[in-house]
């Protein structure tokens, strides 16, 4: 048994097909094909039911699979303990990022970090905040940058800032007459607000920071969407208000920023970090990017007096 058997393995498992993850692999089909057939022969099982397609991981397959998924991670933290040792900053890191801060936060410091460290081979996801946690703990991403706090006892967190929410406002809403906002006027709209799809933290962060948040779930008019941009045309189209992390309202178009009112301080806001799992090795990576993402951020984001909503939704 070897670790590039169990390798091809997991590539099969994950794609369902001998074809697609012989490419993957970057080996041939014939001999990706073999080492499985080799390794069901020393085992004695078989780990894929060939006769279905998709092919089909077989109920001892599936035992398998889970059980190579450790060995071929911990095979990997070798080379980054030597690289750690070395003080390389360099190889392959997978980042995940989830959507709502995707859009603005990459483009301020990608180049950046790039130019900097030129050998690190960034592979980055957009990944929703549930996806980002289960890849974390299965070794399927080096580290991400989410909304937290997230309160998972084997997830660290590092805090990169802090971004307050902005509400936008369209003329037409009675609304926009206010030149700063408080929480309550918030409770006071609950029937008016426009939110992104369940299962974006930011949802969740703005369901957090309203104390009646159920009348939200009930509203008449709700839309289906994981685009800020949508829920800004909505805005603009007499559908209600919505709420925007402060980075994105530098994207906003001039004739936009009249409609945008800010909230009085302490301002409702979500931390956002570089979170990683604690027994993750390639801290030289980490420590690089958090060094990066802070230093271009700075002056983006000069809040200081904040409260913080999590983007696990209270009960």
């Amino acid at each position: 048994m070897t670790i590039t058997q169990l390798y091809y393995v997991l590539a099969v498992a994950e794609y369902k097909n001998f074809t697609l993850a012989a490419e993957k692999c970057f080996v041939t089909q014939p001999t990706l094909s073999m080492q499985i057939q080799k390794l069901e022969e020393e085992l004695d099982i078989q780990i894929f039911d060939r006769s279905k397609k998709p092919i089909q991981l077989t109920d001892v397959g599936h035992m398998i699979v889970n059980q190579a998924k450790n060995i071929v991670n911990e095979s990997v933290r070798i080379k980054d303990i030597v690289d750690q040792h070395k003080g390389y900053i360099g190889g392959e890191f997978k980042i995940g990022i989830i959507p709502t801060v995707m859009p603005t936060l990459l483009p301020m410091f990608i180049n950046t970090f790039i130019k900097k460290y030129p050998k690190v081979s960034l592979i980055i996801e957009e990944r929703t905040t549930e996806e980002i946690i289960r890849m974390l703990k299965n070794g399927q991403l080096d580290a991400a940058i989410a909304a937290t706090p997230l309160s998972e006892e084997s997830i660290k967190e590092v805090v990169l800032y802090y971004e307050p929410f902005v509400a936008y406002v369209p003329e037409n809403n009675p609304a926009f007459k206010k030149k700063e906002f408080d929480v309550e006027d918030l409770e006071a709209n609950l029937d008016n607000i426009l939110l992104l799809q369940d299962g974006h933290c930011f949802r969740n962060n703005v369901l957090n920071i309203c104390r009646n948040s159920s009348l939200i779930e009930n509203n008449p008019f709700q839309v289906e969407s994981g685009s800020f941009e949508t829920m800004v045309k909505l805005a603009d189209e007499g559908m209600g208000m919505t709420l925007l992390p402060y980075l994105h309202t530098l994207d906003l178009p001039e004739k936009s920023l009249a409609k945008l009112r800010h909230f009085r301080e302490p301002k409702p806001s979500r931390e956002v970090s570089l979170i990683y799992a604690k027994k993750e090795l390639k801290l030289h990576i980490i420590d690089a990017l958090r060094s990066v993402i802070a230093s271009v951020v700075k002056g983006a984001i000069t809040f200081q007096n904040v409260a913080i909503t999590s983007p696990v939704q209270k009960k």
